[in-house]
């Protein structure tokens, strides 16, 4: 495993998010949820993200069994806001705030939170910037070690940016959604400020295993939010339609030629972006742990296959993209 700045702190280049442990990605057993967590930390996974509205504080809950006696080694950041009107200013008081903080210190059996992000507000809060204030004090109590912004849209975190207490950006970044790396990301290195890239396998599509007539459990946010019903569109199959992400897909099995198979190499893409801290794949079980984590030891791309890909996206996925990002 290997290890890159995000603050002071040195995270795993390839760490894990737990909103498919949490809920809203069809069934997920809690024995295999704990044994994936178990997985990952055995193999030298030292950073986890997480949110408090995922399963309503289960994926927390989860974190804090699997981390147990090891809280000092072992990272965490979630989230918060979406647990209540996230176009309301007062959910971002700082009594709100401290109270949704205290929740998630409670279930993750903690006293501090090494990054505490918005989850995904709209963009007139960030303008505003009140919140950031409320954040600057939970961080001058040390209650957070550091704080920052799950974003949506280019223009959002570059508006985060330009907030000195801001550390980490977390961007939907994905062969896919490759936008970020225009502007986005050098900035954030240049200013030190880490980014967290999920989504990095556009809600599983870049692994491959689609075919047209998939159909997803209920409970799975794949079959209600395809286009944007529940919340922002970018979040499920990174705002393409399902049908047109299976056939994009299809036509990049190359890239997991001598890379074991689509899922690495995906993978492998984002890594090979020093801009980035971390990628945080999803898992529901050990052996998806253990296949993302295989995408460590796979050859890099080249730079003719990095500008092939670049095209790609520029003349046959992002005509396709809905929603603004």
């Amino acid at each position: 495993m290997k290890y890159r700045p995000l603050g002071e702190l040195q995270v795993s280049e390839l760490s894990f998010g737990t909103w498919a442990i949490g809920g809203a990605w069809g069934r997920v057993d809690e024995r295999d949820a704990l044994d994936g967590l178990a997985a990952a930390i055995d193999a030298g996974v030292n950073f986890f993200d997480t949110a408090d509205v995922y399963g309503d504080g289960r994926s927390e809950e989860l974190l804090a069994r699997a981390t147990k006696g090891r809280e000092h080694e072992i990272y965490i950041a979630t989230k918060f806001c979406r647990a209540a009107d996230i176009h309301d200013p007062a959910t971002y008081s700082e009594a709100s705030v401290r109270r949704f903080l205290e929740g998630s210190l409670r279930r993750l059996r903690r006293d501090v939170v090494d990054l505490y992000q918005i989850h995904c507000p709209p963009t007139a809060i960030l303008r505003d910037g009140a919140v950031f204030e409320v954040l600057d004090k939970l961080q001058a109590e040390g209650k957070i070690r550091y704080y920052g912004v799950s974003v949506e849209t280019v223009e959002e975190g570059l508006l985060c940016l330009q907030v000195p207490g801001v550390r980490a950006l977390q961007v939907i970044f994905n062969i896919f959604r490759q936008k970020p790396a225009e502007e986005l990301l050098p900035r954030a290195k240049a200013q030190g400020v880490g980014i967290l890239a999920r989504l990095p396998l556009a809600s599983g599509l870049l692994t491959g295993k689609f075919k047209p007539d998939h159909r997803f459990d209920p409970d799975d946010h794949r079959s209600f939010n395809e286009n944007g019903e529940q919340f922002n569109v970018g979040e499920t199959f990174a705002g393409l339609g399902f049908a047109k992400g299976v056939e994009l897909a299809e036509r990049l099995r190359w890239i997991g030629e001598g890379r074991g198979n689509m899922t690495r190499a995906a993978l492998r893409f984002i890594l090979d972006h020093d801009e980035v801290t971390c990628a945080i794949p999803g898992f529901k079980n050990r052996q998806q742990v253990q296949d993302n984590l295989a995408a460590l030891d796979v050859r890099p791309f080249s730079p003719e296959e990095r500008a092939r890909l670049r095209r790609f996206y520029e003349d046959e996925v992002l005509p396709h993209i809905r929603g603004a990002y």
